[in-house]
């Protein structure tokens, strides 16, 4: 690394104090941590020095090990998952932000196939039309998992090492970024390897902002699910109906469309006709403890939206919620 990028790396690093005396330790003293920062400044040029003084001011934050360790509900409700997503508020939010942003999801959706009430569906679902970003620090939620969470301290430190050439590639400061408990960052949310793969300057300013820029934002949702398989002017899912026992063969057997629908119906779900015997298909069941399964056919578009969370349950959601603005528009 040059001079001049090395002092301007300093900066970057260096831009935020850490300013309560009462905090956690540090990291910057423990063993793992240092052969960590010698990686980096094997691997990527990084000079030790700046990433010790990172490592001094970032914090191990005891609530992101909380949140991450939070037990799963003992029964999901897709019913009360759904209410979240889709109400009335964030219905009329998201016809508001369509309308400030017709411009660049007209754009999205040309360029990148998908259409533009699916962008708005994610970006609603993830932060509320960048409403709620989050409120922790990234540079210490991910060195807290990557250091201190050993379920997925693999992810996270590789979602670590993403972060700092992000910034040192942005000349973002470090340890101003804000985002969720497990990372992500921006309107659309996402992890600091999908950032640096993903996000498009959409907004023509050459930076790659999704943190503060809609159209950034908008462009690199549309490029995400692109990359992951999109198929232009392809449908995503129908309503379906069982009956007998046959399908429940189907129902828990992930998320990825393996079977014929031929098979599906053979085995008594019913649904759109129009959809061809061989096209491959997946049977989502939508639990709520207090009323019927849901259930519904996902094609190849619905997979590529877990691709962005790997739930039935946000594939749904952001469906019904990109239908729901559409009409309400």
């Amino acid at each position: 690394m040059n001079p001049g990028a090395r002092a301007a790396l300093a900066g970057i690093l260096l831009g935020v104090a850490w300013g309560a005396a009462a905090s956690p330790p540090a990291f910057s003293d423990r063993a793992e941590v240092q052969a960590f920062i010698m990686e980096m400044v094997n691997r990527h040029g990084f000079a030790r020095k700046e990433l010790d003084a990172l490592f001094r001011r970032a914090r191990l934050d005891p609530d992101v090990i909380r949140l991450m360790t939070l037990p799963p509900p003992k029964v999901r409700s897709w019913q009360a998952y759904r209410t979240i997503f889709v109400g009335e508020r964030r219905v009329a939010a998201g016809v508001r932000f369509w309308a400030e942003n017709a411009a660049a999801l007209e754009r999205a959706e040309a360029r990148f196939g998908v259409p533009a009430e699916i962008i708005v569906g994610i970006i609603g679902v993830e932060t509320e039309f960048g409403r709620n970003t989050g409120t922790f620090r990234v540079a210490d939620a991910l060195a807290t998992l990557a250091f201190d969470y050993p379920r997925r301290a693999d992810f996270f430190r590789s979602q670590l090492e993403e972060f700092l050439l992000f910034a040192r590639e942005g000349g973002v400061n470090v340890l101003g970024v804000q985002g969720s408990y497990a990372g992500a960052m921006g309107i659309p949310q996402f992890m600091p390897g999908s950032y640096r793969r993903y996000a498009v300057d959409f907004d023509g300013d050459g930076r790659r902002d999704i943190l503060g820029s809609a159209a950034d934002a908008i462009g690199s949702v549309g490029n995400f699910l692109a990359e992951h398989g999109w198929a232009r002017e392809a449908r995503i899912a129908f309503p379906a109906s069982v009956e007998g026992d046959a399908f429940r063969a189907f129902s828990q057997d992930g998320l990825e469309p393996r079977h014929p629908a031929a098979a599906l119906r053979r085995a008594g779900v019913a649904f759109d006709e129009s959809v061809p015997d061989d096209a491959r298909c997946v049977l989502v069941e939508l639990a709520s403890p207090d009323a019927p399964p849901e259930y519904r056919i996902g094609l190849q578009n619905f997979f590529v939206l877990t691709r962005y969370n790997r739930s039935s349950f946000y594939a749904s959601a952001v469906t019904d919620l990109a239908d729901a603005v559409r009409a309400a528009r």
